[in-house]
């Protein structure tokens, strides 16, 4: 095999490995969702309400207006501890009024 057909191989190789490796990264991206209420103070991924930017912004616990991305078809079923009432706490694919940091 002359070199020039060996370079053309390993390159072929090589581009085919990048364009699998971007695949994956994109499904994996496609398979996820944001989770309302999961994230621990400081630790979400964005939108933690007013007064703060986005990622690790979110002042509280559990922080009902700030979400994290989690698998698609967990948020709800991931386990959280319960409110101080003894109420369930649980994610949410849209915001939430509960564990809001206090104003003022």
């Amino acid at each position: 095999m002359s070199t020039i057909l060996k370079t053309a191989a390993v390159a072929g190789a090589f581009a085919a490995a990048l364009t699998a490796h971007a695949s994956t990264a994109v499904a994996d991206d496609m398979a996820k969702e944001k989770c309302f209420g999961v994230s621990l103070a400081g630790e979400n991924d964005c939108a933690a309400g007013p007064g703060t930017t986005c990622a690790g912004t979110s002042k509280v616990d559990y922080q009902g207006n700030a979400w994290t991305l989690v698998d698609a078809g967990k948020c709800t079923m991931i386990e959280l501890p319960a409110m101080a009432d003894g109420t369930a706490r649980m994610g949410s694919l849209e915001a939430l009024e509960r564990d809001l940091p206090m104003e003022g």
